[in-house]
C-alpha cells in the first residue's frame, strides 16, 4: 500500500497546536483574573473594615494559571511528537519546527513563572 503525500495533515497539526495555545492562554488569563480578584477583595475589606478571605481565590487562580501552562507544554510535546511521525514529503520545504515549539515552550514556561509570582504575591 502506497501512501500519498498530503500537506493538509501538517497544516491541521499546526492549527491544532495554535488552538491549544489559545485555550491555554485563555485558562491562564482566567486564573490571573481570579487571583487578582482575591487581591481586590482583600483591599476592599481593608478599606471597609470587613474581613474578607481571599486565599481561596488566590489558590484557585494559581491553579488555573498552572493548568493553562501545563496544557500548553503538553500540547507542544504532542505536536512535536506528531510532526516527527510525518514523512518529509508532507512537510513544507522550508519548514523548521523549532519556531513553533520554541514559542509554545516559552509561553508555557512564562505561565509557570506567572503562577509562581501569583503564589508569592498572594502569600
Amino acid at each position: 500500500m502506497i501512501l500519498q503525500s498530503d500537506p493538509r495533515v501538517f497544516f491541521a497539526a499546526e492549527r491544532t497546536l495554535l488552538a491549544w495555545l489559545r485555550t491555554g492562554l485563555t485558562v491562564m488569563v482566567v486564573g490571573f483574573v481570579v487571583a487578582r480578584f482575591g487581591l481586590f477583595l482583600r483591599l476592599l475589606g481593608q478599606s471597609t473594615g470587613v474581613r474578607t478571605e481571599s486565599l481561596f481565590s488566590a489558590v484557585l487562580g494559581v491553579l488555573f494559571v498552572l493548568a493553562g501552562a501545563l496544557l500548553i507544554l503538553v500540547a507542544t510535546v504532542q505536536h512535536r511528537r506528531f510532526i516527527a511521525t510525518l514523512p518529509m514529503a508532507d512537510l513544507p520545504g522550508s519548514y523548521s519546527g523549532r519556531f513553533a515549539v520554541a514559542v509554545s515552550a516559552v509561553i508555557g514556561v512564562l505561565g509557570v513563572v506567572l503562577a509562581a509570582y501569583l503564589a508569592a504575591s498572594s502569600a
